[in-house]
């Protein structure tokens, strides 16, 4: 049985997730997710929009999912060495270099394949959390903005 890993935020999920999590799949018999925690959200990212616990049951909740824990604060390879995984899948923006990582999963004597997945290619503006955040900011903002000078 191959394991994949596969890791990310999954803050608002979206069809760019759901494409990496189905391409991820494809590359073993079971994938596993590692959800990153809230703290490590916020020092690579932002203020995550969902509680961790809450991006984790979702992402639990998914078909081609068969498995999904929290990561590591401290130490991301502690959750690596756990599933012990034959795999592990990056998203094509994941910061992650490949070379880099596989030095350091060598260093703790984890043998796992390193494959970076390619880009989502459906053409949207709502493919990325981000986007999707700029989208409602531009869409509510604008709202609130009106609803300012009719009560003026």
């Amino acid at each position: 049985m191959v394991r994949v890993m596969a890791t990310g935020t999954f803050d608002i999920l979206h069809m760019g997730h759901i494409y990496f999590l189905k391409e991820a799949k494809k590359l073993g018999d079971k994938i596993i997710v590692v959800v990153a925690c809230d703290k490590t959200v916020r020092r690579l990212k932002h203020e995550p929009v969902t509680s961790e616990d809450m991006r984790l049951n979702l992402i639990k909740e998914l078909r081609v999912v068969d498995d999904a824990v929290i990561g590591n604060e401290d130490d991301m390879f502690e959750v690596v060495e756990q599933i012990k995984p034959d795999v592990i899948a990056l998203g094509y923006d994941q910061i992650h270099n490949e070379k880099s990582l596989q030095e350091k999963l060598n260093k703790r004597h984890i043998n796992a394949n390193i494959v970076r997945l390619p880009k989502y290619d459906k053409t949207s503006d709502l493919n990325g959390t981000r986007r999707i955040i700029a989208k409602i900011i531009e869409a509510y903002g604008f709202q609130l903005e009106m609803e300012k000078i009719e009560q003026e």
